[in-house]
């Protein structure tokens, strides 16, 4: 394996080795801590972050207000909260070493609020903020307001473009670097555009190339590259080790960094990541936020595959093949169905699926009663965890705070589930993100006889290979 060097970050020399940050509640600052302490950039989640109470006890985010909009002004405190417990918990466990970044997601409910109320509480504890989930102009002016280097994540040449033209040329001293996540191959939330397949994977290197030739242009070639997504051992990517024609490259591992001591995921969830197989993370589109998102497959997905597929188009007066006539809800207003979808309704029906659910896009879905209490409970519980959310038809922009549109009962209550697997909640029936390369866990002799390392001799064993 080639002799991996520092690389210039964020003004500093660290170890080309960033930890991804995950979700809400995963990546911690125990982990971003742990992982810095080893000479990287340690990255803890600020979605949502857990905090404590004076004697170090977890407070569990429940919500008392009785509207969205109150309900909302209590998650953003929570946000806020949360970031500051886990950057000062990273700063303390690195103790000096490497760099500590937080990560938000720019699609996240009240992001812009809670990344300054995180860095005005943490000063001097933060060194960089990472964003993606979005197109996140503002991202640059914060971090600048803050004396912080900023890490936007995107997935093409012609995002990262969009950003610099718009706002980042304005601020490029606290560029620290842009991260290229990769959509078919990096777990979480990614970043397909519309005239992309995600049946269809494109190798990396010609989309970071293109990405590093843009940033040429723009006179940002000493501005390091992270890789995210599919990063494993680093002799797999000797060649972009040290490559003029990509410049300076670091490797972001998100996945890899759940299965350590500080995680705090179950050891159920630990557990099952040394299982998993080819194929056992599935890329989907059912998340509310709109994005695909990669995932373990496990009953969770199989129900909102099968929610999806029990699918028909509906008219409400009788047009064209739409004939049929069928009763929604409990005054079984008619809507018209076409004969054979009538018959395949009748099919789900005898199969307890005797609820019919209306999205925006004038289709109808069938689920049990029971899913749809759940799905209804839910949207009216919603606490405006994202700027837009389409399961509960929220968005955080006034007059209306809503997104226009019926809520679409083919998604899910992100906030409910991510919360409910990060507190040891029960790993089929909630979401459970991860890249499609976890199944390596299972194969890889470092993790022979169910040994599970400290996120230091994580970084120590990736630096010095298999």
């Amino acid at each position: 394996m080639k002799v991996i060097n520092p690389i210039r970050m964020g003004g500093v020399d660290v170890l080309p080795l960033v930890e991804g940050g995950k979700g809400v509640a995963v990546s911690n600052g125990a982990t971003c801590g742990g992982w810095a302490s080893g000479g990287g950039v340690g990255t803890f989640s600020a979605v949502n972050a857990d905090s404590y109470d004076a004697e170090g006890n977890l407070i569990r985010q429940t919500y008392s207000g009785r509207t969205r909009r109150e309900r909302h002004e209590e998650l953003v405190a929570y946000g806020i909260a949360g970031g500051i417990a886990q950057a000062k918990e990273a700063y303390e466990r690195a103790g000096g070493q490497g760099r500590i970044h937080a990560n938000i997601l720019w699609e996240m409910g009240g992001a812009e609020r809670v990344a300054r109320g995180m860095l005005e509480g943490a000063k001097g504890l933060i060194h960089g903020i990472t964003c993606g989930a979005g197109m996140p102009y503002r991202l640059a002016d914060i971090a600048r307001d803050y004396g912080v280097h900023y890490y936007p994540i995107i997935s093409s040449a012609r995002a990262f473009s969009a950003l610099w033209k718009r706002a980042y040329s304005k601020t490029r001293e606290w560029l620290g670097g842009v991260v290229y996540e990769d959509p078919w191959l990096a777990g979480g939330h990614n970043g397909l555009s519309n005239s992309e397949d995600p049946k269809r994977p494109e190798d990396p290197f010609p989309r970071v190339l293109k990405l590093r030739q843009q940033m040429r242009e723009f006179g940002l070639g000493d501005v390091p590259i992270i890789m995210a997504g599919g990063v494993w051992w680093l002799e797999e990517w000797e060649d972009w080790i040290d490559n003029p024609d990509l410049g300076p490259i670091a490797f972001q591992f998100g996945t890899r960094p759940l299965l350590t001591q500080e995680s705090p995921i179950s050891e159920a969830w630990k557990q099952r990541l040394l299982t998993l197989k080819p194929g056992d993370v599935s890329l989907q589109p059912f998340s509310p936020t709109g994005f695909y998102s990669s995932a373990i497959r496990n009953e969770f997905l199989r129900e909102l595959e099968g929610r999806n597929e029990r699918q028909v188009a509906f008219t409400s007066e009788p047009v064209g093949d739409h004939i049929s006539e069928y009763g929604v809800g409990p005054r079984k207003r008619l809507v018209y169905l076409t004969p054979h979808d009538r018959a395949r309704v009748h099919h789900w029906e005898a199969e307890g699926f005797i609820e019919a659910m209306r999205t925006p896009d004038h289709t109808l879905i069938f689920v049990t009663p029971e899913n749809a209490r759940e799905i209804t409970k839910d949207q009216i519980d919603c606490m405006g965890c994202l700027s837009h959310c389409r399961f509960s038809n929220w968005a955080q922009t006034e007059p209306d705070f809503s997104t226009g549109k019926k809520a679409d009962p083919r998604s899910f209550c992100i906030q409910k589930t991510l919360q409910d697997v990060a507190h040891d909640g029960a790993l089929e029936r909630n979401l459970m993100f991860a890249g499609h390369n976890a199944y390596r866990f299972a194969g890889d002799p470092f993790y022979s006889n169910g040994f599970i390392p400290t996120a230091k001799q994580l970084v120590e064993r990736i630096m010095t290979g298999r």
